[in-house]
């Protein structure tokens, strides 16, 4: 059931953050899948999962930034 809700959440985060950033759904795809902030959602240690999606949106922005 993790993965199914996960999917569904990464979903959210990439038009979320096409939105925020006004860029294609394609480009915003890509820049979450290169983030270090993809590796930590799927790390069941890390728990980055359990945030809502804003606060994850807000951390691959941040990255991108430095």
């Amino acid at each position: 059931m993790r993965k199914d809700v996960l999917w569904r959440k990464t979903g959210r985060i990439i038009m979320m953050l096409s939105e925020e950033l006004d860029i294609s759904p394609a480009r915003a795809l890509n820049l979450f899948y290169n983030s270090e902030t993809c590796k930590q959602l799927s790390d069941d240690r890390i728990e980055l999962y359990l945030m809502s999606d804003k606060y994850i949106v807000d951390n691959i922005i941040n990255e991108i930034k430095t």
